[in-house]
């Protein structure tokens, strides 16, 4: 422990299934603050200048371990701020098939979402490093080969890192000993005015297409345009529509001319936050409200509380060979590189 100084802190978070559970802290030269547990490799807090240099906490999240353990394990949790894998989002069918072989995930009703039973989401994952230099942490996990149904021994790390930008980096890797389908990302959810509605927040989203799914939510393997749609955010706009037309979960193909992928803003704080990836897609998710839970530091959530960018591939892949290929092949490197810029802005530049 004698490496951590300043800017990176450690504490305990508590025990699950007889492993300690640890809070990190990274603190950059602004002020600000990001904090993860290794249970699930999660986002519990994030705290950002806002424009009256107060600090503003814009993910949501909880104060103690046990809230994240029995919320995941009852699937309740809604994978609040957690790493999900092995496959983010639906695979239909409930299956896949790899190099010819046939392997059977758990599913409900034909829909297999967010890695299974027992994903990502509910592991502790083991603390690699913890670069002061770097501001950086990284945690990883080790998925036994057939579990949750998929085929090979996969290593997983991801590395949290801020910069003294403001930038909060999130690095997802993966190495697999035979092929597998990987899909990996983080589901924190953003409020950028730390409480109450993202009603008021303006949302660009630099796509001009979306995944048509089906009454399961399921993608029908059709590409639509969003124009004339609710889901046209091609030039800036609030979210109250939210309210009249209902929420937002759903696939995003990105543009790929375009180098800030997506853009959200505050005008209560004047946060923005522009996100960076290499991944094809996002899946936007704004829930209608959360269930009446103790949220950190008592916060209070109103109706349309925050909003996800799931940056990934495009949700159920594995069953449509027009979609970006899910398939991790043999001691290939899996990477998912995404950045979240913050800055101080009057409306979305």
């Amino acid at each position: 422990m004698g490496k951590l100084k300043t800017r990176i802190q450690q504490k305990s978070f508590g025990f699950h299934n007889q492993k300690e559970v640890f809070i990190l802290s990274i603190k950059n030269n602004t002020g600000m603050q990001l904090q993860i547990t290794n249970f699930a490799a999660t986002i519990t807090s994030l705290e950002v200048p806002g424009i009256e240099g107060e600090l503003v906490n814009v993910v949501v999240g909880f104060d103690t371990l046990q809230d994240y353990i029995t919320k995941s394990e009852g699937k309740e949790s809604k994978f609040l701020g957690a790493s999900v894998g092995r496959y983010a989002g639906r695979i239909s069918k409930g299956k896949i098939i790899v190099g010819g072989i046939e392997y059977q995930l758990h599913n409900e009703q034909g829909v297999h979402l967010h890695g299974g039973r027992k994903g990502f989401d509910e592991k502790v994952w083991e603390i690699d490093d913890i670069d002061e230099e770097e501001l950086s942490v990284s945690l990883s996990y080790y998925s036994e080969h057939m579990e949750e149904g998929y085929p090979g021994a996969l290593g997983v790390k991801v590395t949290y890192q801020l910069t003294d930008d403001n930038e909060l980096n999130i690095i997802y890797q993966a190495i697999s000993d035979q092929d597998t389908i990987i899909n990996l990302t983080n589901h924190a959810y953003y409020n950028l005015s730390g409480e109450n509605t993202i009603a008021d927040h303006e949302l660009k989203l630099n796509c001009s297409t979306y995944l048509e799914v089906d009454k399961k939510h399921l993608p029908t393997g059709k590409i639509q345009s969003v124009a004339n749609t609710k889901y046209d955010f091609l030039v800036s706009r609030k979210l109250d529509t939210l309210e009249e037309k209902g929420i937002i979960d759903d696939a995003f193909i990105f543009d790929k001319e375009k180098e800030a992928k997506a853009s959200v803003y505050s005008p209560k704080t004047g946060i923005q936050m522009d996100v960076y990836t290499n991944q094809p897609a996002v899946v936007i998710y704004t829930l209608e409200e959360f269930p009446d839970w103790n949220f950190r530091n008592g916060v209070k959530y109103g109706a349309f509380p925050s909003i996800c960018f799931e940056t990934q591939n495009y949700p159920d892949a594995p069953n449509h060979e027009h979609f970006p290929s899910a398939l991790l092949k043999a001691k290939e490197l899996y990477k998912n590189n995404s950045t979240f810029k913050f800055s101080i802005a009057k409306n979305i530049r």
